[in-house]
């Protein structure tokens, strides 16, 4: 019975807090509920209120952008009025000076057509004049000729054969005198001038070949420079485009190539790998490009200092380039870039001495051999390969000219084209300038006439022009004109194969038909 009383008890305890736990959760949602009405409502009156003010602003805008624009509107029409009459006021001035102009031209005009009407008189009264005066040496002329029994023509002629007789040995005489001495001090004067020239400019000249000989500090490098199976060899040879020879020359090898800028990469190349001692194709490979920018390097300096010293600034990087390549250039033993310093300060002295454009012939004389940097890789005389060089980078065409002249593959008509020439032959031709032996020289040429004699219809073969040239007289009844084409082209066929020569040779046939007839 106690039991059942207490789980009443428990019952209505559970109740009792169910309710009141009810009852607050009522309470707690109305008054959240009124809250957020509250909340809400402060929400639309703050809104309203905003909307209100929104409307005001808005209005507040478009009052103000009214009267800005009205204001605008009155300042531009200002403006525009102020503007109207300056140019009305412009215009009056202008109409005022062109009435002026036309007042003062109908001046002139009149005055202009009173000063006519006077020179007019004038000319005619000069005019009568000038038939009375003549009228009265005509009357003159016909007494003397009576008097005389001579026209006025044949008295002219007998007194002008008079004169003539008189003086004509006089004259001679004279004339042979200032010739004599024009001549005797002109060769004097030139022989002082070439003399003073020569002995000022002196310049060191180096002897170089297609070849150059590299030291080794013993004989078993060469084994090293070699390679297994000749891998190291291979390398050096692909990446310098150079020839190495190792021979049974003790302690050296030898660098082959007709390139020399080439060559002088790959002679700096090998010595700095015998300095290094690791020699591999990898090694090999960063030496060349090391030495490749060590001697670009030193063309460009050479060509700035070559620029530097003629006075000749102003070039073409790239033919400043050209210019430093050069140094690696010899022509029989003579350095082409100091050659051509030496010529640019001879045609310089010379230039000055005798008056003519000493900064055309400074310059000419620079870049006279400027196509040798390049002529191994494009064909054609040199002179005209430098003078294209030359026409491409816009330079003056004074010096391309004198450039292009220097052999004659075009006519000289300048003093400076003379200069040029007269420069590179003293440069060329003083003692110790260039290094080809009289043997060699004379050899070259009997091998040159002997190409050409030995061809089917040639009658005489001349070398001319230092073997620069050869000259082929055919029989005219055996070649014809299409033949001898084909003959030149042959002959300078046979000279490429058989025979090594600097530059080129130009070979021309001449052939010529004489009739002969006699009259009996």
């Amino acid at each position: 019975m106690q039991q059942l009383l207490i789980l009443e008890f428990l019952v209505v305890a559970l109740v009792a807090f169910a309710l009141e736990h009810f009852f607050i959760i009522r309470r707690y949602e109305q008054r959240e509920r009124t809250r957020a009405e509250e909340i809400a409502s402060s929400i639309l009156a703050d809104a309203e209120r905003i909307r209100e003010n929104t409307q005001k602003d808005v209005e507040n805008v478009h009052k103000q952008a009214l009267l800005d624009a009205k204001e605008s509107a009155f300042k531009f029409r200002e403006d525009a009025e102020t503007e109207v009459r300056e140019q009305r006021s412009e215009i009056q001035k202008l109409e005022r000076k062109l009435a002026q102009r036309e007042e003062a031209l109908e001046n002139r005009s009149a005055s202009f057509d009173t000063r006519e009407a006077q020179y007019r008189q004038r000319e005619a009264d000069l005019e009568a004049e000038r038939s009375s005066i003549q009228g009265l040496i005509q009357e003159r002329r016909d007494a003397l000729e009576r008097v005389s029994g001579l026209t006025a023509e044949d008295a002219k002629a007998q007194y002008m054969k008079m004169v003539e007789d008189e003086n004509r040995h006089a004259v001679a005489k004279l004339i042979r005198s200032i010739e004599e001495e024009a001549r005797r001090d002109g060769e004097r004067k030139a022989r002082q001038i070439l003399t003073d020239v020569i002995q000022r400019c002196a310049v060191d000249q180096t002897s170089e070949t297609t070849v150059s000989v590299v030291p080794l500090p013993n004989d078993e490098m060469k084994g090293r420079i070699i390679g297994r199976e000749g891998r190291n060899i291979r390398a050096f040879e692909t990446l310098t485009g150079v020839d190495l020879i190792i021979d049974d020359t003790p302690e050296a090898v030898v660098l082959s190539g007709f390139d020399p800028v080439r060559r002088e990469i790959a002679r700096i190349s090998l010595i700095n790998l015998i300095v290094d001692g690791r020699i591999h194709p990898g090694r090999i490979e960063e030496i060349v490009r090391k030495a490749q920018e060590d001697v670009g390097q030193r063309i460009q300096e050479a060509g700035e200092q070559a620029v530097f010293e003629t006075e000749s600034t102003g070039l073409a990087p790239e033919i400043v380039q050209l210019l430093g390549k050069m140094k690696y250039r010899t022509s029989y033993g003579q350095n082409v870039l100091k050659h051509s310093i030496e010529v640019s300060h001879i045609c310089g002295m010379l230039a000055a001495e005798v008056g003519a454009d000493a900064w055309v012939a400074r310059r000419a004389g620079l870049l006279h051999d400027l196509g040798k940097a390049v002529d191994f890789e494009i064909e054609g005389p040199h002179a005209v390969i430098g003078a294209n060089i030359l026409r491409r980078h816009k330079e003056n065409p004074a010096v391309i000219h004198a450039v292009e002249a220097h052999h004659h593959d075009i006519e000289p008509t300048t003093i400076e084209d003379i200069l040029v020439i007269c420069a590179d032959q003293i440069s060329a031709s003083r003692p110790g300038a260039r290094r080809e032996t009289l043997e060699i020289y004379v050899k070259r040429l009997k091998k040159l006439e002997e190409i050409g004699d030995t061809t089917e219809g040639v009658e005489k073969t001349f070398a001319v022009q230092a073997g620069r040239e050869i000259r082929i007289i055919v029989r005219p009844e055996q070649v014809d004109d299409l033949s001898a084409i084909k003959l030149a082209r042959d002959v300078a066929k046979r000279i490429e194969d058989e025979m090594e020569y600097p530059g080129q040779i130009k070979v021309t046939v001449i052939r010529e038909t004489r009739a002969v007839d006699f009259a009996k």
